[in-house]
């Protein structure tokens, strides 16, 4: 029989982490990483999952930084602003890693995953600040994500996120988008909510996973090697 639940079981040894970056544009090669936010997991007795705590730092842009207009009108952000109480690049990371890893130990996991809604994005930048900041302890798996917006398609027929969340009966404040702290937690919500729904699922699949074999009978088990 299966053991009790645990969320390393859950995610083969991963430990999925909501992440959020806000940006000075699209290019995470050239383009500042201005925010960053980290949502754990809160794992319950019964398998299904809530929201935990959030980690959010302002950063400052790195040397020779692009920050394009258009992107710091969406998000918001002046990177220049006296009162932003922005950390360089290097010690956001390594403050929010510190936590990733605390937690990865804590649930009995090997890695953490980065979940996000449109996942490469914010891999993509936190690997390239991770390069710039020649961070050796990187508790993130390199190249593998869970994208909520391919989740989403799947459970509510809806990619877009704000669309994403009103389908599964959230609410969606727009006036608190474009925060990595407010996105990150929203896509836990989603991520969250789409594991717990697809419970019955994965419990049906392990019970299948830890069902004994039938014993061979066919017309060659007697001639079968020992």
């Amino acid at each position: 029989m299966p053991d009790s639940f645990s969320i390393a079981s859950r995610f083969r040894g991963f430990l999925p982490v909501i992440v959020d970056v806000e940006t000075g544009g699209f290019n995470c090669k050239t383009d500042a990483l201005l925010d960053i936010a980290a949502v754990f997991i809160d794992p319950q007795a019964d398998g299904t999952l809530l929201r935990g705590e959030t980690i959010r730092y302002h950063v400052k842009p790195f040397e020779g930084a692009n920050m394009e207009a258009a992107s710091l009108a969406v998000n918001g952000i002046d990177p220049h602003h006296p009162l932003r109480p922005a950390i360089d690049e290097r010690d956001a990371l390594q403050r929010i890693f510190r936590e990733v890893r605390r937690a990865v130990r804590e649930c009995g996991c090997t890695r953490a995953i980065l979940v996000g809604h449109n996942s490469s994005f914010d891999l993509g930048f936190l690997n390239e600040a991770v390069l710039r900041s020649e961070i050796k302890r990187n508790p993130f798996h390199p190249f593998s994500s869970f994208d909520t917006a391919t989740l989403c398609g799947v459970a509510y027929g809806q990619t877009v996120l704000a669309r994403a969340v009103t389908a599964a009966g959230l609410v969606w404040d727009e006036s608190s988008a474009h925060s990595a702290a407010y996105d990150a937690e929203i896509t836990a919500d989603i991520f969250c909510d789409i594991v717990n729904r697809f419970r019955p699922v994965f419990e049906s699949a392990r019970q299948t996973e830890f069902a004994p074999a039938e014993e061979d009978t066919g017309p060659d088990h007697e001639y079968a090697n020992p």
